[in-house]
């Protein structure tokens, strides 16, 4: 397996766990690492997803980069598996050698960090939020926290995406080398341009007021906090619509069965695993996303922000960076899931439609100014740049460097 270009100019890898990650998150670094003369290895089970990237960009695996399908068990345990798994991503590195490693989700982070650490490959951690881990107890999380350690701890730099998040690895000890936090993957602004916003009543008179939750169906991204609001809110306000967008996550197919009822008593609309989420948002009035779980930056958030629909979401890590409560959007305690169900009453019946209108461009600022991926992937293409100039023949290595490193 060698690289696919002619530029003399190393190949980087990006390795994630799922082709929807790698096309919704990591697109435009991508695109900026072809554009740079990179060669590229990218490593994601497959899925639609790489197709898409093929009909709508041009990108296809094996001509514009090489491409690697792994078997990867996203939330499983068996420790056989992810055996397997750091023997694949070890396989896999020693053959093409890579200049540097990127490594985005838990299990990428773990075996293919410690696969290039074992190699003397430089890698790139991003810390893209720390799901379940930070609510396990006892042994569970000491494991879990055991396998990241030398990992982050071998990483040339480890990018971290909230304050919490990069107190807790500090904490923990999770790193002790370079780290930089970034605003999440950023946003794609020209993917998720300003939307004109949609006219609306109060959901009993007048146009439709639509809700959107869209994301994985899984608990702990408080789907069922969603379905509670649509059922009480749609007794009192028939003139609402409140969709559910996504798939559901493996393990907790139960949902299935719970969404289709939910549909056939008009409660919500399961709308499915969409392609392109744009005309959703276009046709919404506002997102919500009751997550309890670890995220980094919401992603979900940020982009219907940037559209211009307002936010309502938990005061939790991960999403009350993405809102400014009362002017973009609402938060609430995670843990009086009332809260949530008083503020779409007041959204509905508190705010008028211009106000709902206002709130959102408020979030598109927002979102503009704090959150464009542009930036993201800059930060990512200057370590790139610094990381492969000091491979370069002749360049001076040594103590002097890393800590020329640590002050990126």
């Amino acid at each position: 397996m060698k690289p696919l270009n002619t530029t003399g100019k190393p190949c980087i890898a990006v390795i994630t766990n799922h082709d929807d990650d790698l096309f919704c998150l990591r697109l435009e670094l991508v695109r900026a690492l072809l554009d740079e003369g990179y060669s590229l290895l990218v490593s994601c089970p497959d899925g639609p997803k790489l197709d898409l990237m093929k009909r709508q960009y041009g990108l296809r695996r094996g001509c514009d980069f090489l491409y690697d399908n792994p078997e990867i068990d996203r939330r499983g345990t068996n420790p056989v598996r992810d055996w397997k798994l750091l023997r694949h991503y070890y396989r896999l590195l020693k053959e093409v050698r890579p200049a540097a490693v990127l490594t985005f989700s838990a299990k990428p982070n773990v075996y293919a960090g410690l696969a290039a650490r074992a190699l003397r490959i430089p890698a790139i951690s991003n810390l893209t939020g720390l799901g379940s881990v930070q609510k396990k107890k006892g042994m569970k999380r000491s494991l879990i926290l055991a396998a990241f350690r030398p990992a982050f701890r071998a990483s040339f730099c480890v990018m971290i995406q909230n304050d919490a998040n990069m107190r807790f690895a500090q904490e923990h000890r999770l790193i002790n080398g370079p780290c930089r936090q970034v605003s999440g993957s950023g946003v794609s602004l020209g993917r998720f341009p300003l939307q004109e916003y949609p006219d609306g009543g109060n959901g009993t008179d007048g146009q439709a007021v639509v809700f959107n939750y869209i994301g994985r169906i899984m608990k702990e991204k408080g789907i069922d906090t969603y379905l509670e609001v649509a059922r009480r809110i749609r007794s009192r306000h028939p003139a609402t619509e409140f969709n559910v967008i996504g798939f559901v996550e493996p393990g907790e197919d139960h949902y299935l069965q719970v969404l289709k009822e939910m549909q056939e008593q008009g409660i919500i609309v399961y709308r499915g695993e969409q392609e392109d989420v744009l005309p959703w948002i276009a046709r919404s009035h506002a997102v919500i996303h009751p997550s309890v779980y670890g995220e980094g930056i919401s992603n979900v958030l940020i982009e219907n922000a940037s559209c211009g629909r307002p936010v309502l979401t938990t005061d939790h890590d991960g999403c009350r960076e993405t809102v400014d409560n009362g002017i973009s959007g609402f938060l609430y305690d995670p843990a009086c899931p009332g809260q949530l169900e008083a503020l779409v009453e007041h959204f509905l019946t508190g705010m008028t439609n211009r106000e709902r209108m206002q709130m959102g461009l408020e979030g598109h600022r927002k979102a503009v100014e704090e959150f464009d991926r542009d930036k993201v992937v800059n930060e990512y293409m200057r370590l790139i740049r610094r990381l492969t100039d000091e491979q370069a023949p002749g360049h001076v290595r040594g103590e002097a460097a890393k800590g020329q490193v640590r002050a990126l």
